[in-house]
């Protein structure tokens, strides 16, 4: 299964120097993969035991990333046949990602109020940190 092979390389990297868990960065990885449709629906995972070996990681962080993604309705599992990115996988992914964007979005704006910028500067300090931002990390 050629797919597969090459998972670890597509969804790093994985640290534990990384912002977070282990297996948060592993959800995080999954989740960009699939919301980019680079994950289509039904596409398989690979199994626990050879994601941890991609990823020298242990078979239980990759066990709790997984049930991650299945809770959030991202992947769903058969027993025996393995792991599989769910019909609304893409959509779901997306809509995580666009959560935590907001949630740390009003975190930054509460920081620019806290520092008294008026809503004016905020605007203006947003809008140009998003260009700069966009600018350094073009989507392709």
């Amino acid at each position: 299964m050629a797919q597969t092979d090459d998972f670890a390389l597509r969804i790093r990297p994985i640290s534990p120097a990384g912002s977070g868990p282990l297996y948060q960065q592993i959800v995080a990885g999954f989740k960009r993969e699939i919301g980019d449709n680079c994950l289509p629906e039904g596409a398989p995972l690979p199994s626990f035991r050879l994601m941890a070996k991609q990823l020298l990681v242990s078979v239980i962080t990759v066990k709790r990333a997984y049930e991650e993604l299945e809770r959030e309705g991202i992947v769903y599992r058969c027993q025996g046949l393995g792991t599989f990115v769910a019909a609304d996988g893409r959509n779901r992914s997306r809509a995580s990602k666009q959560k935590r964007a907001k949630a740390l979005i009003q975190s930054a704006i509460k920081e620019a109020d806290e520092s008294r910028l008026t809503p004016e500067e905020t605007k203006k300090w947003i809008d140009q940190t998003v260009i700069e931002t966009l600018r350094r990390n073009p989507q392709s």
